[in-house]
């Protein structure tokens, strides 16, 4: 039998006042055994709650009266009591495989889970879903949902996936969309094997049978210095803009048929393509945010909203690259993971000068910030951190270890201060399971949304004159 453990309850929710304590094992809710926190979050919706419970090896039921639709204040270990649906494609260019030795055992668990692409918005390829699975999408409109694409031709497919259902799975992305369920696309673009004109025959195929996916992202593979596939390897400058060509011109197909542009490629191969990003309007509601698209021109606008006055409203934690496996909560759906505010101090003056405001960021990320250097208050610098742990052409913050952030440290001056966003933490842990605490320098954790910044660089003195 599926079961929740409690990892952790509120004083005085609900759940603290009926008993339940931190290590109780949830069996079942109002009777029904529930395999997820989905099902979970169904059955404790209401103003009456029965839970199942063990506890050092006997079984007791608790009762819970709450407000209609408040929350019981408990927070789960798992979003999935079950076994995690585990993906069986062995896709050549799948990041899990490109992970050095070493690290957690739960970063190298590759699921292809519906579930958790609803609730987390992990990408699934369908090619584990059911009969029964559709059901409970349907039914329970589940929705959106984060399908990868890749290709719609079905031997690129199967060779991309490198799983005979690949040729088959997208009927399930059909039917679902059929029953009007939300879905986002991905295309991770492979040079060699589904650019060029297979690009171009992936996103015509789209318009055929998918023209209801909400949107479809085209992103750049990451390959790490511990890729072993031969055939993975990095986009020359010409593939780069070429992608960057197909996509803006199946952009003005899309809009003309659909009266919307659809696909969208990604920030890093704007970056790639050395080429300026299109204006914010062009990503229209930037969907696909958490998967690079749109996130520059964001940041941006948030930036100047908060240099503008406006007010700042903190976003929490980006979810990013493996947060669901070790830091994203089982309590609701896609629920913001909180961050304790921390008291920065006044700048102090070093030998009559003020000292800098350091952002600790990724190389993408700095290339991002370098533009907007003038616009923000203070003394600020960047301070780029080579991804010396994955290696490759791996440049996002979020995938900084603390490893390689000591490494960046180590020299910087003392009485800087160091600000680093927290896409680069799940739970206060890098990747590589260190913490800010073995940083030869103080940092402070700032959430990574332009207007937090400019919050945490406003509580020092402002001062014009920026430089890198």
């Amino acid at each position: 039998m599926p079961a929740a453990r409690v990892d952790a309850v509120a004083p005085g929710s609900p759940a603290d006042r009926a008993g339940v304590i931190v290590g109780d094992e949830v069996l079942a809710v109002n009777g029904e055994v529930v395999r997820d926190v989905i099902a979970y979050q169904i059955q404790v919706d209401g103003a009456h709650v029965e839970l199942d419970l063990r506890r050092g090896g006997m079984e007791r039921v608790v009762h819970v009266d709450k407000p209609d639709g408040a929350q019981l204040g408990i927070e789960l270990s798992s979003a999935v009591f079950d076994r995690v649906r585990t993906c069986d494609n062995h896709c050549p260019f799948c990041f899990i495989h490109q992970l050095p030795k070493g690290m957690r055992k739960s970063l190298y668990l590759k699921d292809d889970d519906y579930r958790l692409s609803f609730l987390y918005g992990n990408f699934t390829t369908l090619t584990r879903f059911t009969e029964a699975d559709l059901e409970r999408v349907v039914s329970e409109r589940l929705g959106p949902l984060y399908v990868s694409i890749h290709a719609t031709d079905p031997d690129v497919r199967t060779r991309l996936l490198r799983n005979r259902r690949g040729a088959t799975s997208l009927r399930w992305l059909e039917l679902i969309l059929d029953a009007g369920i939300e879905v986002h696309g991905q295309v991770v673009v492979c040079p060699g094997i589904n650019d060029g004109a297979v690009l171009d025959d992936t996103l015509l195929g789209v318009l055929d049978r998918f023209p209801a996916l909400t949107t479809l992202g085209v992103v750049p593979l990451g390959v790490s210095g511990h890729n072993r596939e031969e055939e993975m390897r990095v986009h020359t400058l010409a593939e780069a803009q070429a992608v960057v060509d197909i996509v803006e011109r199946w952009q003005a197909r899309y809009a003309s048929a659909l009266g919307r542009r659809l696909v969208y490629v990604s920030d890093e191969y704007y970056l790639l393509a050395q080429r300026p990003f299109p204006p914010l309007a062009a990503y229209d509601e930037c969907s696909q945010h958490e998967n690079g698209i749109g996130m520059a021109r964001t940041f941006e606008a948030e930036v100047r909203a908060a240099l503008g006055g406006a007010e700042v409203v903190g976003t929490g934690p980006r979810s990013g690259f493996f947060a669901w496996v070790d830091g994203a909560p089982a309590e609701g759906y896609r629920a913001p993971r909180e961050i304790a505010p921390r008291p920065i101090a006044p700048p102090e003056p070093v030998n009559g000068a003020e000292r800098w405001n350091v952002i600790v960021t990724g190389e993408l990320g700095a290339a991002v910030l370098e533009s907007l250097l003038p616009e923000l208050p203070g003394r600020v610098r960047l301070l780029p951190v080579k991804n010396g742990f994955f290696g490759g052409n791996i440049g996002v913050t979020g995938l900084l270890t603390g490893e390689d952030i000591a490494a960046a440290l180590q020299g910087q001056p003392e009485h800087d201060r160091y600000l680093l966003p927290d896409v680069a933490l799940s739970r206060g842990r890098f990747l590589d399971g260190t913490t800010a605490a073995v940083l030869p320098r103080t940092v402070e954790i700032v959430p990574t949304d332009g207007g937090s910044l400019v919050q945490a660089l406003r509580r020092t003195a402002p001062i014009a004159l920026v430089s890198s």
